[in-house]
């Protein structure tokens, strides 16, 4: 399957801001499963510098400078991928119980496992506590595979938690999140992932799209589509499986990725300084998630 992905991000301030640095994760990544065939990035005003390089977690990461005055700032990213579904690792037999993954990676030299370590780490958005560990505990009795018990996890963050776009900001806390069963996806990827490593498992946050399906009989509106946030769970020799605790899915060929990181933190998708500009901005974010093969 592939897909074109057009993100585009328009900022209005009421006065002038005389120059401006960021940073964006725009650029589909390259992983198992997903190429991505081309993307561009566009900058206006035009960029003084705009170069691109890796981040810390091997994501593309785009740096631009505007130096010229201006009142309003347009980054538009337009990326093509194709999707080649691996499968669902649900599917494989996979017996080993998730009390017992700790241990293993404590001990284990293989590079993939050593990496994963960082991941059982708390990061700025996702901080560990009584009341999250004592909610995924549900999910992971003793012995339990630990497969079938993130999966579990997510059905329950699915069926318990309302999508309430209104509810919370970046900076609410789990703890609130958790208290009230409200929020969106960057929420419901955080609460899991502090799940997760409450109880030792690594865990990561991952950024980038879902294709949207139109009602039946209806046309797919234009810039309806938006960014989208799961998380990753790392197992030992499968590798990383991904799980969507906002729609209830394990992504296999409509989730297209972008980056991912600890958090919302590392790898938001446009974030940067301004000088000037005013104490009031406008924000106006579109996103077309289009399969071209369908």
């Amino acid at each position: 399957m592939r897909y074109r992905i057009i993100h585009s991000t328009h900022y209005t301030y009421s006065k002038p801001v005389s120059s401006c640095y960021n940073i964006a994760h725009l650029s589909p990544r390259n992983h198992r499963g997903q190429t991505c065939l081309s993307s561009v990035l566009e900058v206006e005003p035009g960029a003084a510098i705009l170069r691109e390089q890796e981040d810390y977690f091997g994501n593309r990461q785009a740096f631009f400078n505007v130096q010229r005055s201006h009142e309003s700032l347009t980054v538009k990213a337009t990326s093509e991928v194709e999707i080649n579904p691996v499968g669902s690792l649900l599917d494989t037999a996979y017996s080993t119980a998730w009390d017992e993954i700790h241990a293993y990676l404590m001990l284990s030299t293989n590079i993939e496992d050593l990496n994963s370590r960082y991941f059982l780490l708390e990061s700025p958005y996702i901080k560990v506590d009584p009341a999250i560990h004592d909610y995924a505990s549900k999910s992971f009795p003793a012995g339990r595979p630990v497969v079938e018990a993130v999966h579990d996890l997510m059905q329950r963050i699915y069926h318990d938690f309302t999508y309430d776009p209104n509810f919370t900001t970046i900076a609410t806390p789990l703890t609130e999140v958790l208290e009230h069963r409200k929020g969106v996806c960057q929420d419901f990827a955080h609460l899991a992932i502090a799940c997760l490593i409450s109880h030792n498992i690594p865990a990561r946050y991952v950024s980038g799209y879902l294709e949207t399906l139109p009602p039946p009989g209806k046309e797919k509106l234009q810039g309806a589509d938006a960014s989208h946030a799961w998380f990753s769970v790392y197992v030992p020799e499968l590798g990383w499986v991904d799980f969507d605790p906002t729609n209830n899915q394990v992504p296999i060929d409509r989730h297209i990725t972008t980056a991912w990181g600890r958090d919302y933190g590392d790898v938001t998708p446009l974030k940067g300084v301004i000088f000037g500009g005013g104490e009031k901005h406008l924000l106006d974010v579109s996103v077309d998630v289009l399969a071209l093969d369908r």
